[in-house]
């Protein structure tokens, strides 16, 4: 209880449903995550970590009509959300970007640097936000242009020893490639299997991200002063404290005239720890995507 206690104090947390009183969300929707959570009460806050923002089946086919009036900003996760982890975005997801982008403001959001989102969408245009927050970008005729680069200092010492540490306890001593990523806005990915892994053993590895649940608690310890995701197939992401997925979709949210409850966000990693978790803590409206395949006929509510 301690340590969910502890969790929920590095979160920031607000509700997003649908029925609140637009007075108070509007006032949310200028406060960060870290501010949320210091004037959210403890019953807001286990509303929230439950789960309360989640659409589901049942409430996007009952409120269908009210969601396409409300919502105008549509926030995509890339890996596991709209394709398989570092594979190619299928046809079917890129056809229904097509269709979404004719009504909604679409963005992708991802833990990825925007150069390797946009290449793995097979360069499909549309603003890309990376890095957790660090890294925006657009695309101009085809080419992608970074309009922020948020540069990070890293002590590489500290971190390479302390995921040496971590891989001798828990038996990732094995790797292809490089430990670690250094991301150049100061990012860090620690790979379990290395940076140059096979792509179909990245994918087999850790699918239900097990394995490193176990290890997630003792991660977030050894580097509290940053902000830890169970990122992508094999890894942990490790980005400075400020930087989320929640309070990156804000701030371009805010940026295009926005509020928070016209944002709807996609993404298959809401659980504790997970890349897309700071969403669903922060009270954001979601869809918990469980499969890739199926996104087109989960957002099919959306245009009708």
């Amino acid at each position: 209880m301690k340590r969910f206690y502890l969790l929920l104090l590095t979160a920031t947390i607000a509700l997003g449903s649908i029925g609140c009183c637009s007075q108070k969300r509007s006032a949310e929707s200028e406060l960060s995550f870290s501010q949320l959570m210091e004037q959210s009460s403890p019953e807001q806050i286990e509303a929230w970590y439950n789960g309360a923002s989640r659409l589901d089946e049942e409430y996007t086919k009952a409120h269908a009509e009210e969601l396409r009036q409300q919502k105008k900003l549509l926030v995509f996760d890339l890996d596991g959300t709209l394709s398989n982890h570092r594979c190619p975005m299928p046809e079917e997801s890129r056809a229904l970007l097509d269709a979404l982008g004719k009504r909604y403001h679409l963005v992708m959001c991802g833990a990825g640097n925007v150069a390797r989102v946009f290449n793995q969408m097979g360069e499909y245009p549309i603003d890309l936000v990376g890095n957790y927050g660090m890294m925006q970008a657009k695309v101009e005729n085809g080419k992608l242009v970074v309009t922020k680069q948020i540069v990070a200092d890293i002590d590489k010492e500290f971190f390479l020893r302390e995921t040496n540490r971590l891989r001798e306890k828990y038996g990732y001593t094995e790797y292809a490639g490089e430990p670690i990523e250094w991301h150049p806005s100061g990012m860090v990915t620690f790979a379990l299997l290395g940076t140059k892994a096979a792509k179909e053993e990245k994918l087999t590895f850790d699918p239900d991200r097990a394995k490193r649940r176990v290890m997630y608690p003792e991660v977030l310890e050894v580097f509290k002063d940053y902000t830890v995701f169970i990122g992508g197939s094999t890894s942990f992401d490790i980005v400075a404290k400020q930087y989320n997925k929640y309070d990156a979709a804000m701030e371009y949210a805010k940026a295009h005239g926005y509020t928070k409850e016209q944002v709807l966000f996609m993404g298959d990693d809401m659980g504790d720890g997970g890349g897309d978790s700071h969403i669903r803590l922060g009270g954001m409206d979601y869809i918990h995507v469980l499969d890739y395949t199926k996104i087109p006929e989960m957002l099919a509510f959306l245009l009708e």
